[in-house]
């Protein structure tokens, strides 16, 4: 007797022994469960010719004499020997330093207080984070543009309402003034960013520690200092440096607000290396200022997540 297997047969045949695992599947997670490493090939090539290769490039090049024209000449640790004791360079690696800790003790507190207020449910609290969040679509371009005009001593708003607060009109024009301009314009770009950080982290904190501590009898205070805070102890971390390592790396502001001055009182490192090296065309140097700065800022990168515990952390989420 013959059997005749028609399309539909077969059909309901593979419906019932199940669907079979093919390659792409298999391929697609490990044994684990988690994602194959294939996901991050994509992530891996970008990063690799966009960060590693020039920055193979700039440490060959700090070993090398070039002005951007001819062809690099190594010369070994000349500019290595040059940039440690060039008092240039430790002015604006000074200056470096003091603009990251103003930055981080002015956009810290008011981005983690922001956050904590944009994570509740107060009343038109989201038409108020949009808001505030704007700053945070502009570019540092449009940014410095704008706060150079506002600030201008003869036609900005500051020769306005500069003397009502005690402030110079020329407040560019001096060297405390104009870092803590810079400063405060850089706070004001990227703090939403910082309160966006903290706000996710706040969500993320579970609502029952704080209706315990409501029964124990805490305020809003003592839950902001006992609770808050602790709980958001890797949020900090993880906030602050991307914070220190955006401070060490301004350029923008300082080229359009100030060009290094009132004469190098804003010359901080990554500007000193543009002024090296497209208007000294000492590219060689440029590039070893550049080497050293990004040596500092994962240095300092790293020494964070060491000792903050970041590296180490566990959920705090409930039931995880």
């Amino acid at each position: 007797m013959t059997t005749i297997t028609t399309p539909l047969d077969k059909q309901r045949t593979g419906a019932a022994a199940g669907p079979r695992p093919g390659r792409r599947a298999a391929g697609r997670r490990t044994a684990s469960g988690r994602p194959s490493v294939a996901w991050a090939v994509p992530g891996l090539v970008f990063f690799g010719l966009f960060a590693i290769v020039p920055m193979g490039l700039a440490v060959y090049l700090s070993f090398c004499s070039w002005d951007g024209l001819t062809s690099p000449t190594p010369i070994g640790l000349d500019n290595w020997t040059r940039l440690f004791g060039d008092p240039e360079f430790l002015q604006a690696a000074r200056l470096s330093a003091l603009l990251t800790v103003i930055s981080w003790l002015f956009q810290t507190p008011v981005a983690l207080l922001l956050g904590v207020w944009a994570a509740g449910r107060q009343r038109n609290r989201a038409v108020l984070s949009a808001v505030f969040f704007l700053p945070l679509l502009l570019s540092t371009t449009a940014i410095s543009v704008l706060f150079h005009a506002l600030l201008d001593p003869n036609f900005g708003v500051i020769k306005e309402i500069g003397p009502w607060f005690g402030i110079d009109p020329n407040i560019l024009g001096t060297s405390t003034g104009a870092l803590l301009t810079v400063a405060f314009v850089g706070g004001w770009q990227f703090m939403p960013f910082h309160t966006l950080i903290y706000q996710g982290g706040m969500r993320q904190i579970p609502q029952v520690l704080y209706q315990a501590a409501a029964i124990d009898g805490a305020g809003p205070v003592r839950q902001f200092f006992s609770i808050t805070l602790p709980q958001l102890k890797n949020t900090i971390t993880t906030s602050s440096v991307l914070m220190i390592v955006g401070s060490l790396t301004y350029f923008d502001t300082v080229l359009i607000m100030t060009k290094g001055g009132p004469g190098t009182d804003t010359t901080i490192v990554p500007y000193l290396m543009y002024r090296v090296g497209f208007q000294s065309y000492d590219l060689g140097y440029a590039s070893a200022v550049a080497t050293a700065l990004v040596v500092v800022a994962t240095g300092l990168s790293l020494l964070m997540v060491r000792f903050s515990g970041f590296g180490t952390m566990r959920s705090t989420r409930e039931g995880m």
